[in-house]
């Protein structure tokens, strides 16, 4: 009997996926679409075990289901290699007895060797359907947290890494959205007429401020070495599943079903995809790409004032940056890469604070985490703008994105992402920061090039 994957009612995965992961599977029985190394798991059980915990599952069974199966599968692997070899020691025989003219002795061994045949294609039919079902297991298992990241459940948890800037509370200070409705910026109504809650139209004032701030992350991250990079805005389910989006975040991505597509929740799942099933130059790492793409989530199960204007859309634009890297050098490239997001903000002049998320905050695929909030003045909070996280290995390992190390040996890369900004939060930070009390709201200094005036 073939094994199915079974879920965490905390992530299930829609009922219509499951028969395609599985007939995925069933096409591709190999260890490529895995998240960790099955030797990994072998050599580090209590660790991945912990991972589990720390991560906020409490079932870590799998990893005793994982090992189960592993050895099932290595234990009938060696099998078929054992009566492989002894069929292949009896057919070397057949031609010798032939020539010596003792054919009823070669037939014998041609008949033996015949059902031979026949039981190692049933142990090869045995073996996949094995491969199969630890396959299945270890894409439940999540990526093992750095030493570095706290222990904790809830986002009390996380830890405070830096701020910069002084919170503005001033009383007088309005929500973006009311400063949004005076002006006629955003329209809210007319986007539920088009397409639904969720899609808002942006006009004038708020449209341009957008194009100013993609125009200035693309120009910034040009000068961090970044390659520009237009990407499609729809993926298939290789890409969803090679970055991690399947099977964990399936139910927060619009679908095309008639042509199997997926509308892309982030720019990392098209950019990080583009060298998939690759073998890279070591002359040629790190790369570095930026790339503007519409974002599509459903935020299932989203409501109440924290929704509220621009905080959180079915559609928003968004600015990634994406690496991949050395190994050795993934946590240096991390931290400049926060680095990089945090430039950003300060060149905005955004009070903002830098959270280093705990292990039950951070998420099925990160390895480490870093979230940037920015202070709104109008809604007195902090709104997330940017994650910068390490995946180390685990995106790389399922996409099979390699470089060679050098003559003789061909090593998985380390994939990361980060935010260079997302747009609507920024938007509604700037608008909330740089308005007047008579309701005019000025143009940061450094987007006056791309506005060419003082006020929006």
């Amino acid at each position: 009997m073939l094994f199915l994957i079974e879920f965490s009612s905390k992530k299930d995965i829609t009922k219509r996926r499951i028969p395609l992961i599985f007939e995925f599977l069933i096409n591709n029985p190999i260890t490529k679409y895995t998240m960790l190394d099955i030797s990994f798991i072998r050599e580090n059980r209590e660790q991945v075990e912990k991972a589990i915990t720390n991560k906020g599952e409490k079932d870590t069974s799998v990893v005793e289901k994982v090992l189960s199966a592993d050895e099932e599968w290595r234990a009938k692997v060696h099998e078929g290699d054992l009566l492989r070899s002894e069929s292949n020691t009896k057919s070397g025989k057949i031609g010798q007895l032939m020539s010596q003219g003792k054919k009823e002795e070669a037939q014998e061994i041609i008949k033996e060797t015949s059902a031979m045949k026949e039981q190692i294609k049933e142990i090869e039919e045995e073996v996949k359907k094995l491969r199969i079902e630890r396959d299945n297991l270890l894409l439940r298992i999540p990526n093992v947290p750095h030493p570095s990241v706290p222990v904790g459940v809830t986002e009390e948890d996380n830890e405070i890494f830096k701020t910069w800037g002084t919170p503005n509370e001033s009383e007088w200070r309005k929500p973006h959205w009311e400063l949004t409705e005076r002006h006629g910026w955003v329209d809210f109504e007319r986007g539920v007429k088009v397409t639904g809650a969720g899609f808002p139209f942006y006009v004038g004032g708020v449209a341009q401020l957008q194009r100013a701030l993609i125009n200035y992350f693309i120009n910034e991250a040009a000068k961090a070495g970044y390659i520009e990079m237009q990407a499609p805005y729809f993926v298939n389910e290789d890409s969803a599943r090679g970055t991690g989006q399947i099977p964990d975040k399936e139910d927060m991505m619009y679908e095309i079903p008639r042509d199997g597509f997926f509308n892309i929740p982030t720019a990392e799942v098209p950019v990080t995809n583009y060298h998939r099933d690759e073998i890279l130059e070591n002359k040629d790492i790190p790369k570095k790409y930026v790339c503007h793409t519409p974002c599509w989530r459903r935020e299932a199960g989203s409501y109440g004032k924290d929704v509220r204007g621009l905080n959180r859309l079915h559609q928003f634009d968004k600015v990634e940056l994406v690496k991949i890297v050395r190994p050795e050098d993934s946590y240096d490239e991390l931290e400049s890469l926060r680095e990089h997001a945090e430039g950003l903000l300060e060149a905005l002049e955004l009070s903002y604070r830098t959270l280093l998320m705990c292990t039950g905050d951070m998420g099925f695929t990160q390895s480490k985490k870093y979230d940037l909030e920015v202070w709104s003045p109008g809604q007195k909070r902090w709104l997330e703008v940017s994650s910068c996280s390490n995946f180390e290995s685990f995106q790389a390992r399922r996409m099979q994105l390699r470089y060679r190390k050098d003559e003789k040996e061909i090593e998985i890369l380390h994939t990361l992402n980060g935010s260079g900004l997302a747009l609507p939060r920024v938007v509604s930070a700037l608008l909330e920061a740089y308005q007047e009390e008579n309701g005019k709201v000025r143009i940061p200094e450094v987007l006056k090039p791309f506005i060419g005036r003082e006020y929006l």
